[in-house]
């Protein structure tokens, strides 16, 4: 239960909103939804290395969707009622017992690894499984099943092994 009591829509109801997105950036302006681009967008407005100096990050559409991304983060939480800042970091605090600058470091790590894998495979999770997966392109299909792959070797790793 979420924003007082209310109930939560039917995952569907996201679903036909992304697909819509995708497909209507698709169709009206032959443009990609990913997120990892908007991140590198971001970064070009203030550095000036060449990498950041393509075409595609001089278009700024993303601006918005990355704003909105946050703004429905922040308007979710607050309106909630719930929101508050915490240091919880749920099973890996159960499990791992971490201090604060074990977990910064936890999550620095996760967000390098993360990072540089979005750059290996060329795109992020949400622009080969929406965007990709959506148009049946072969390295989206690699990159999504890699992904996945990775994810559920972690996890198990993580809970089953390393601290069960």
């Amino acid at each position: 239960m979420i924003l007082h009591n209310l109930e939560p829509w039917h995952f569907a109801v996201a679903g036909a909103g992304i697909a819509a997105i995708t497909l209507t950036l698709q169709a009206v302006g032959n443009r990609a939804l990913g997120v990892s681009t908007g991140l590198e967008e971001i970064c070009s407005l203030g550095s000036k290395a060449p990498y950041f100096g393509r075409a595609e990050l001089r278009e700024h559409w993303r601006l918005v969707l990355f704003a909105g991304l946050i703004c429905g983060g922040v308007l979710s939480s607050v309106t909630s009622g719930s929101w508050q800042w915490t240091w919880d970091a749920g099973l890996l605090d159960t499990r791992l017992h971490l201090d604060h600058a074990s977990k910064i470091a936890w999550f620095v790590v996760g967000g390098l690894f993360t990072g540089v894998g979005t750059r290996l495979a060329g795109g992020c999770t949400s622009g080969h499984g929406i965007y990709g997966m959506a148009r049946m392109q072969p390295g989206s299909i690699a990159s999504v099943l890699a992904f996945m792959a990775s994810g559920i070797l972690t996890a198990n790793l993580l809970w089953r092994v390393i601290a069960p």
